[in-house]
């Protein structure tokens, strides 16, 4: 069972990373588009690759990492860094979507600038993402005790907090 999760949350990743990797790719051969039949052809395929590929791949990449917390309890430093790191790549997965809204209005291009910057952290995180959960390096960081502690950060709100906390 594991196995097949861990399988499939290995595809799906494979394929949300690759797509926020090479979305800006065709973002940028907007600025070459001069008929209007291209630009349309251009946004379609932005658009299917976005909706029908990349966020369902990101849906079920949570969705099965979620699923593998709960079954194998990874709670160590590594773990932590790995949900920073995609908590990145979620970031930037929205900001893609917002940037396919705007793009295809008339007039709009997508610089080469933003395209080697998009394109160079979204290979930073995806990278990043495969080095620590590949390593499981020994995070030892200066924090309070118990933040990397199932249950850890609402001992340390309950003790700051006004409120009571349930």
């Amino acid at each position: 069972m594991v196995t097949l999760v861990k399988f499939i949350h290995l595809a799906a990743i494979s394929i949300w990373a690759a797509g926020i990797v090479s979305l800006p790719g065709l973002y940028v051969q907007r600025a070459h588009i001069r008929k209007d039949d291209e630009l349309y052809r251009l946004q379609k395929i932005v658009r299917f690759s976005y909706v029908r590929i990349l966020s369902p791949a990101a849906f079920v990449a949570i969705a099965t990492g979620t699923g593998l917390t709960f079954l194998q309890h990874p709670y160590s430093g590594w773990f932590s860094v790995k949900l920073v790191l995609v908590g990145m790549l979620i970031v930037i997965h929205v900001l893609t979507g917002l940037v396919i809204i705007r793009l295809f209005g008339k007039g709009e291009v997508y610089p080469v600038w933003r395209f080697i910057i998009a394109t160079m952290l979204s290979c930073l995180v995806a990278g990043g993402i495969i080095f620590v959960v590949l390593a499981r390096p020994d995070i030892n960081l200066t924090l309070p005790p118990g933040v990397f502690e199932p249950g850890g950060l609402k001992k340390l709100v309950s003790e700051v907090s006004p409120w009571e906390i349930p």
